[in-house]
């Protein structure tokens, strides 16, 4: 996911983090520093000593004070100011200016001989920011498996031949909508968790929905040849099953 972070902005992130610890080793003295290098040696020096009982005291509490130590430092809470204010900016962003990732057509690689596996090439991808769906042509069907972080969602499966049995659509998302467009003869089940955000699914309708999690399943699915199984969580964000 986070290769869709530009390699600039992971330079200036990391720069202006290694700025804040000197500024903190100048302010504090360099106790803080000095303490991380502590747990750190501790870490190190533990884990060579384990699995006997001084090398996991000295490893775990290593692990323990380091964590401690580092979410005190300005470093550390300016990351997470920084991540948040940039995750703000690509979401007003991708609302004014949506980037549409449409995904290749699927490529079956030839089977391996010394593994004997088959690899192919993902329907839809992992990504940070931005919006993504499935092709506007016709297209192969591949199970879907995907976390998405701010940004929209769109799967059409009219444009796609459903396998017989069930066909499986999985996603996580953390900021952003889901719509998924499904045929008139394909019976679905889905399963959704969202902290805040609307459920449209066929003719259920939740106008706005707070910490919940939703299971629903139309009358034929299991004696249906094809179905969907759609499992999908958000933290926020709304979320559309119809027919077309």
């Amino acid at each position: 996911m986070f290769n869709q972070l530009k390699t600039e902005t992971i330079n200036l992130f990391l720069l202006i983090g290694v700025a804040l610890l000197v500024l903190e080793f100048t302010l504090h003295d360099g106790g803080t520093v000095f303490f991380l290098l502590v747990t750190i040696a501790g870490i190190y020096f533990g884990r060579k000593k384990m699995p006997r009982t001084k090398g996991k005291i000295l490893f775990w509490s290593g692990i323990f004070f380091f964590t401690l130590t580092l979410l005190n430092t300005a470093a550390f809470k300016f990351l997470l100011i920084a991540i948040l204010v940039y995750t703000i900016y690509k979401y007003i962003q991708n609302q004014k200016n949506p980037k549409v990732i449409k995904p290749e057509q699927p490529i079956v690689l030839e089977k391996k001989e010394d593994h004997g596996m088959v690899i192919e090439a993902p329907l839809m991808k992992n990504i940070l920011f931005g919006t993504q769906q499935t092709p506007e042509e016709v297209y192969e069907w591949k199970d879907i498996n995907i976390q998405t972080g701010v940004g929209d969602t769109v799967i059409d499966l009219t444009n796609t031949v459903l396998p017989k049995g069930e066909a499986v659509i999985f996603i996580r998302g953390f900021i952003g909508n889901i719509q998924i467009f499904i045929p008139y003869d394909a019976e679905v089940s889905l399963k959704h968790s969202v902290a805040a955000g609307a459920v449209n699914v066929l003719d259920y309708q939740e106008p706005r929905k707070l910490n919940c999690t939703i299971n629903l399943q139309t009358e034929g699915y299991l004696e249906a040849k094809e179905k969907i199984k759609i499992c999908t969580s958000l933290l926020t964000g709304d979320l559309e099953v119809r027919r077309k």
